[in-house]
């Protein structure tokens, strides 16, 4: 069975860091493009912030990120990392990790075949 399962969300202050995990399970994570995704708020679309594209392993960032956030895998512990620093009150949302195969479009949410339940993260001012 394919799991995705996140850790790592809890309240922050302003200007801090934390690190999102998600662990995969049920397949093997290096063969498949990896992504997180967050939701601002309830009935908000999910904003692809950070992607590591499976065609050429290309990284993305949303502007909203770039520069204070970095997607990293670990291949052989079969996870995937969001490293977030200078933490803002707008970026206080459920984080998603989620994974696809085959896709030339990374960070676009219809591409992705399998997401975590997602983690809390919520920042302070």
């Amino acid at each position: 069975e394919v799991q995705l399962v996140e850790s790592g969300g809890t309240l922050v202050q302003a200007g801090g860091s934390l690190r999102l995990s998600c662990a995969a399970s049920g397949f093997t994570l290096d063969a498949y493009g990896v992504a997180w995704f967050r939701r601002q708020a309830p009935g908000k679309e999910r904003e692809g912030i950070s992607c590591i594209g499976s065609m050429d392993g290309n990284i993305v960032y949303a502007d909203s990120v770039k520069g204070r956030f970095t997607i990293s895998r670990d291949n052989a512990k079969n996870t995937m990392y969001l490293q977030m620093n200078s933490l803002k009150p707008e970026d206080t949302a459920v984080y998603y990790c989620a994974i696809e195969y085959g896709s030339d479009r990374p960070c676009l949410e219809s591409e992705y075949d399998y997401w975590g339940q997602g983690t809390q993260v919520t920042v302070s001012s």
